[in-house]
């Protein structure tokens, strides 16, 4: 048998997916822990996670699945990581972990950022960077240096998520040009680490690891690790992406014009174009994507709203006796426009897409004599759908094109009414697919390590459950009404 093992590490479990090379189906999956992962919170704002939890935690759904698989060492013939991205792992000489890894979700580092920004010059950062350096490892590494200076001192190197779980599985510290850019790391302009960012927080390039291809034998498993395990030694691991870039591979978004969505917790729209552009105001970000090359620019467009699959778990809570079926069916016997109940869904924090501004989530319009679950159960998708296209008109501004949104058949993409609004509104073809950040993973193992010769054939036996196409519908009215209730709020 010819297995690829895909490892996807996220804040709240680790998930491992073995994908047959062959067939294309998955013969084995787990998670774990079965309880999310410990988040640390030492101080308002802060979040860190032991990343040796991520270790332990890998291992036993590594073990899992090829016990679900009834899969032998030998069958399994590369890996590939997934990670949360934006994180800050620090190791000294001998790559032992210095610290708790401060995570995507640590808030710490924004003065750091910004005061980066301003001090370096808007336009340099943001033609050379792509973004702003904002609340990425750059500047999280800046917090350590200023607040931890002697264990800033013992620090050998600094890695992402995924970097550091190669590490362990390979005794390499390696990193990629995807994962420099999403820490600010990379020059797009001159296709080198940004010498001038390392000079203004005052790091060493010594610091960053060694580059590698992002598909490619990066390294081979050790001897322990294969005993941890439970693998073959010299299996190697041949791919490794941060989660959104990752997504979007999952789903076969490779190219300018496509587009990947997910609408979990925080809803992402993750775009690819070949355009080094970037948005003036930081609404959204720019990171080199999977297959970015310099001969051949392919960059991801990154948005993110904060209060998506988030508002939509406050609603289910609140009407307390309702199942997520049941509230798509209730949206389902609602006109578009919801009568005129509209809501905004930015209340989960600070929204990129807003300015940084937190305004809240807020019901407008609400008619006691007209509105009914129902018609809260249809606003609240519409409303999460019009972020998503607030936010996605400022992609647009970059260069991208709409063209196709590409998704999992997961979280509110199972609602009828969710996909059919994004496609009315947007004017993209909706698909919707059977994959996952994990088998992405293990098809990115697959490529890397020569298993398939292109992503054509990495990607022929991807399951396709449904296309939704741009209908008729007063989705452009609705989108407009609800427009005026943000462009309110934000005044």
């Amino acid at each position: 048998m010819s297995y690829l093992l895909g490892i996807d590490i996220g804040s709240s479990s680790v998930k491992t997916a073995l994908l047959d090379a062959a067939s294309g189906c998955c013969v084995g999956s787990a998670f774990y822990p079965k309880a999310e992962q410990r988040i640390d919170s030492p101080q308002p704002g802060f979040a860190e996670q032991d990343p040796q939890c991520w270790y332990e935690c890998a291992k036993d759904a590594v073990r899992a699945a090829m016990r679900k698989a009834d899969a032998k060492p030998a069958d399994v013939k590369a890996i590939g990581i997934a990670y949360q991205m934006h994180g800050l792992v620090c190791v000294d000489k001998k790559q032992s972990v210095l610290r708790p890894a401060i995570i995507w979700c640590d808030s710490r580092a924004v003065p750091y950022g910004q005061a980066a920004f301003e001090a370096i010059g808007t336009e340099k950062c943001l033609s050379h960077l792509m973004n702003s350096p904002g609340n990425f490892t750059a500047s999280k590494l800046a917090w350590v240096k200023e607040h931890e200076p002697e264990l800033y001192a013992k620090i050998d190197k600094i890695m992402l998520p995924g970097d550091w779980l190669a590490m362990k599985l390979t005794g390499e510290v390696r990193t990629t040009v995807s994962g420099l850019s999403e820490g600010m790391f990379w020059d797009f302009k001159n296709a080198e680490p940004c010498g001038f960012l390392l000079n203004h927080f005052g790091f060493a390039q010594s610091i960053l690891p060694e580059i590698v291809p992002t598909f490619g034998i990066q390294g081979t498993l050790t001897e322990a690790a294969a005993t941890d395990f439970g693998l073959k030694a010299g299996t190697p691991v041949s791919y490794r992406g941060g989660d959104q870039p990752n997504n979007a591979l999952s789903l076969n978004v490779l190219n300018p014009g496509e587009i990947a969505a997910t609408a979990g917790t925080s809803g992402v729209v993750y775009g690819v174009t070949d355009k080094k552009q970037y948005d003036p105001q930081s609404r959204v970000n720019t990171f080199a994507h999977v297959n970015h090359s310099e001969g051949n620019p392919r960059l991801g467009i990154l948005l993110c709203i904060n209060g998506a699959g988030s508002l939509n778990a406050w609603t289910k809570r609140l009407l307390g006796d309702i199942s997520y079926r049941e509230m798509n069916e209730l949206a389902e016997t609602v006109p578009v426009g919801s009568d005129g109940l509209t809501i905004l869904p930015f209340g989960n924090g600070a929204e990129r897409v807003l300015g940084n501004r937190s305004i809240g989530a807020q019901i407008a319009g609400l008619d006691f004599n007209r509105h009914s679950r129902a018609h809260l159960c249809r606003a609240v998708q519409e409303g999460v759908v019009f972020s998503f296209m607030y936010g996605m008109e400022a992609m647009k501004e970059t260069g991208l094109e709409l063209k196709t949104i590409h998704a999992g058949f997961a979280n509110m993409f199972m609602s009828d009414v969710f996909c059919a609004t994004l496609a009315g509104v947007s004017g993209a073809m909706i698909e919707l697919y059977d994959t996952d950040g994990a088998l992405g993973a293990a098809r990115g193992a697959g490529i890397g390590a020569g298993l398939y010769g292109s992503f054509d054939e990495a990607f022929r036996t991807l399951v396709k459950r449904k296309a939704i196409e741009p209908g008729e519908g007063r989705y452009t009215e609705a989108y407009d009404a609800w427009k005026k209730h943000l462009e309110t709020a934000l005044n």
